[in-house]
């Protein structure tokens, strides 16, 4: 079965890395390349898979299904919903050196990284990125186009909006919620509750503004 990257910039790469050495693990799913609206980028070969063209070219590009590897979460959400109108199938990312619980649930289009822990019961949502050795614990509830960062800690029963952003290195308490859009900065610890489109950075975790809407091309 042939899976399309969509997005060729550093995260688009982590994935392919990650679906290459499922592949080799026995995984269905087998990496062709990558779409990328970049021009800079078409025609590059990143890990031996070639850049085919814009996200356009799916359209008459043979595949079997894609994944959209976009770090920021607003833009990978518009590309997301945007294939999903054009009927594609998203695949769901598990780099095998991840460990997760039997009963976890994953949505389509998520991404597991490498390093990756899952407790019993969590359930994860669609489009989601749980990145390089984040550890969600038991009973999590993350919702979709949410984004957690390398080395997040997150308690168990901890509840994640959608579209939130939880930076690299952050700490989460056990039973704390992290409102819709929101984003937890880089190292901070959440010991309360964080409201939506609400910044909140420091030990412990303080809001300091409201969220920006503000997008990034892929990466």
């Amino acid at each position: 079965m042939r899976v399309v990257i969509v997005g060729a910039g550093g995260h688009g790469q982590v994935v392919a890395d990650a679906l290459l050495k499922a592949a080799a693990a026995g995984s269905e799913w087998q990496p062709v390349g990558y779409a990328d609206d970049n021009p800079a980028n078409i025609g590059a070969m990143l890990l031996a898979l070639p850049v085919i063209g814009g996200i356009d070219s799916l359209m008459t590009f043979p595949h079997d299904g894609v994944v959209v590897a976009i770090g920021d979460n607003e833009t990978r959400r518009s590309v997301f919903d945007l294939l999903d109108r054009r009927g594609e199938r998203f695949v769901t990312v598990r780099h095998p050196s991840a460990v997760i619980a039997n009963d976890v649930e994953v949505g389509p289009g998520s991404m597991i990284c490498a390093g990756v822990i899952i407790g019993p019961g969590t359930r994860v949502g669609a489009n989601v990125i749980l990145n390089t050795g984040c550890s969600i614990d038991h009973h999590n509830r993350i919702g979709d186009h949410v984004h957690v960062a390398p080395g997040v800690r997150a308690g168990g029963t901890v509840r994640v909006g959608t579209g939130a952003l939880i930076g690299i290195g952050a700490i989460v308490m056990p039973g704390r919620v992290i409102g819709a859009g929101s984003i937890v900065g880089a190292g901070a610890l959440v010991q309360r509750d964080v409201a939506d489109a609400t910044v909140v950075t420091g030990i412990p975790a303080s809001p300091v503004r409201p969220v920006m809407s503000s997008k990034s091309g892929p990466s």
